[in-house]
């Protein structure tokens, strides 16, 4: 793995935010990205692994969306995402990519500036 609460993983809920924040309330927020390539072990562990950091570090301030690479294939194109999962910290700035199952959760601190 480079720098970089789900029982179960359905496409219902892939590009979706994970806390209903709106828009206008984003400042001292963290807005994530997270690519996915469909419903793969990877994947799952991506999304579980990094739900629970954010959950334990950034409860509340934080907004999470999943993208299927497969279902949104010009979102990964605007975004230039080769390879899967992919982590993308958009604020606060700097921008950060973040690539792997998120397993490793110093590097993933670390990748967000929270360590």
């Amino acid at each position: 793995m480079m720098l970089m609460k789900t029982n179960s993983l359905s496409t219902s809920h892939l590009s979706t935010l994970t806390d209903g924040t709106p828009e206008s309330e984003s400042e001292g927020m963290y807005v994530l990205s997270l690519f996915i390539s469909g419903i793969t072990p990877k994947s799952r562990s991506a999304v579980t692994n990094i739900k629970r950091i954010c959950e334990a570090r950034l409860q509340g301030r934080y907004r999470l969306e999943i993208i299927d690479i497969y279902q949104q294939p010009q979102l990964a194109r605007s975004n230039q995402i080769i390879a899967a999962p992919t982590l993308i910290k958009r604020l606060p700035l700097p921008l950060r990519r973040l690539v792997g199952d998120m397993s490793n959760e110093a590097k993933v601190l670390s990748g967000l500036e929270l360590e």
